[in-house]
């Protein structure tokens, strides 16, 4: 089942969208604004490394863990209705997090926020499915949702460094309160509700059964990025795979199924599901790392370093729109190889940064991985929600998400540990044997450890801990390098079937199923 491709969408529907970027813009800031605040919240909680990484991440985490259940959740009791639901307890977990004195609270209050961010990201997509029919608006209305959502997170460190000028760390969540007031008065006027017809029982058990597949790889990761592989680490990932599967299973057997896996049919929907996973987990955790690397070891304030992302936001909200645009003559597998070919180029700069003079480097570079994450989000985001039918919608948009937040956390998580273990690795206890041991403890946990005791050091150990930062930084962006040039080429041959938006059509294949008709036909 299709969407008509007839019925375009009016002025009102275009408000609608305006609503919609409220949120939108909120989420992606919130992914990202607390990367430019660690450092000062470092200096005020003291939370351990281990600590710092959930502080960070565990609000993506949470997402990924509840989007599947929220979309499917918004199909049967109204997306609308779920979106202002969502809303207010954003804003009461924000708060929370606004005034967290310790690092255990701010990680709760993170991942309250998650569960809360959960019932907002597909809410917002499934109503943009409903808003916009015509194949060529929703189109454009998709890249305009990429657009809001990578803008928000490119904004997130120019407006941390804006608060943290004149603000403590706290300031940074409060700005949930006015945004989602104001979506909380448009909402009823300019959105349609929408519920699913015939949705059926909502199954409780797959609801279990999901965050028992997703929490046991949440908890790998974490395992994973503090004491590295081992016994306990493969029997998660076990536990996660076989808990997998009976989800799988269940949504297989029953009439109405939380996720349907039917929609997997649809080779474009499977592989651009699979191509923003790989793509986001090097731009989560790069970000991470040049944000620190710009105060750090560059020594600039929070403000400087966040108008620095100034060029980088303008690359993504560009890609996000022009993108979609350029496939009505290109085909979409090839557009998307090419930006991913150049995101590749900002990966090779990163690994070549150096300690001193790796500014201009470093925007460049991420100017470059940008590029290619606002293409990603508009075009694979599109490829996924034009293959589903309107009644799925929901699922459809809950598995775009939960694959780029998880794609995201797993990033910060999985990069920011490669490049922890380089650290690591560099600052031996021989270079840290004249220090106190708590001291060295500390010096040898992370840079902004380092960075918090950096009165207590010697010049030496602190250029040291600097250099060993940037080692990571380099191992990291050669990594990138490598695989998001294998993505690119993948994607050039896994997506060629799709057509060009002005009725290339197809290359001929000898048994297409339905579903990449469908997603063919999404984009014409």
């Amino acid at each position: 089942m299709t969407r008509p491709s007839s019925g375009r969408a009016g002025p009102v529907a275009w408000a609608g969208l305006a609503v919609l970027a409220l949120p939108t813009v909120l989420l992606g800031l919130d992914l990202t604004l607390l990367h430019l605040a660690l450092p000062s919240l470092a200096v005020d909680l003291r939370p351990s490394g281990t600590q710092e990484l959930w502080i960070v991440d565990s609000y993506g985490f949470l997402i990924a863990g509840f989007l599947i259940t929220m979309g499917t959740l918004g199909d049967r009791i109204g997306r609308r209705r779920l979106l202002m639901i969502g809303g207010v307890g954003f804003v009461a977990a924000s708060v929370a997090a606004a005034y967290a004195p310790t690092p255990e609270v701010l990680i709760a209050a993170r991942a309250a926020l998650g569960v809360a961010g959960a019932t907002l990201m597909p809410s917002t997509l499934a109503l943009i499915s409903n808003m916009f029919h015509d194949a060529r608006q929703r189109a454009l209305a998709i890249g305009m949702w990429a657009m809001f959502f990578a803008g928000g997170m490119a904004a997130g460190p120019l407006v941390g460094g804006v608060l943290l000028q004149h603000f403590w760390w706290g300031a940074a969540f409060l700005l949930a309160v006015p945004m989602i007031g104001l979506m909380l008065v448009l909402a009823p006027i300019l959105l349609p509700e929408y519920r699913a017809p015939r949705s059926g029982r909502f199954d409780l058990f797959s609801v279990v059964l999901s965050l028992a597949a997703i929490l046991p790889a949440v908890y790998a990761v974490k395992e994973f990025a503090k004491a590295g592989p081992g016994v306990g680490v493969l029997v998660t990932v076990l536990a996660g795979a076989a808990f997998s599967v009976a989800f799988v299973w269940r949504q297989l057997v029953l009439p109405s199924p939380l996720l349907d896996m039917t929609l997997f049919r649809s080779r474009a929907f499977s592989f651009a599901l699979m191509m923003m996973l790989v793509g986001l987990v090097g731009v989560g955790g790069t970000m991470l790392l040049t944000t620190q690397y710009l105060q750090l070891v560059e020594g600039l304030s929070p403000l400087v370093a966040g108008l620095l992302y100034g060029p980088p936001a303008l690359m993504m909200m560009l890609s996000s729109i022009v993108a979609p645009i350029l496939t009505r003559r290109i085909r979409p597998g090839y557009v998307m190889a090419g930006v991913l070919t150049l995101s590749s180029v900002g990966y090779v700069l990163l690994g070549i940064v150096g300690p001193s003079g790796g500014v201009v480097l470093v925007v460049s570079a991420f100017s470059l991985v940008y590029l290619g994450l606002g293409a990603l989000a508009a075009l694979g985001t599109e490829l996924v929600v034009g293959s589903a039918p309107p009644e799925k919608a929901g699922s459809a948009s809950a598995m775009s998400e939960t694959v780029q937040e998880f794609g995201l956390a797993a990033g910060i998580a999985l990069v920011g540990s490669l490049a922890a273990a380089v650290y690591g690795d560099r600052m031996s206890p021989a270079v840290l044997a004249d220090l106190p041991e708590e001291t060295a403890a500390v010096v040898r946990n992370s840079l902004s450890g380092a960075t918090s005791v950096a009165g207590e050091l010697p010049a030496s150990v602190m250029e040291r801990a600097q250099e060993a930062f940037i080692a990571g930084l380099n191992t990291a962006g050669w990594t990138g390098a490598v695989v998001i040039l294998a993505l690119a080429v993948t994607t050039a041959v896994m997506l060629r079937h799709v057509g060009a938006d002005t009725g290339a059509g197809e290359d001929p294949d000898p048994g297409p199923d339905p579903g990449d008709r469908a997603a063919a036909g999404s984009t014409r």
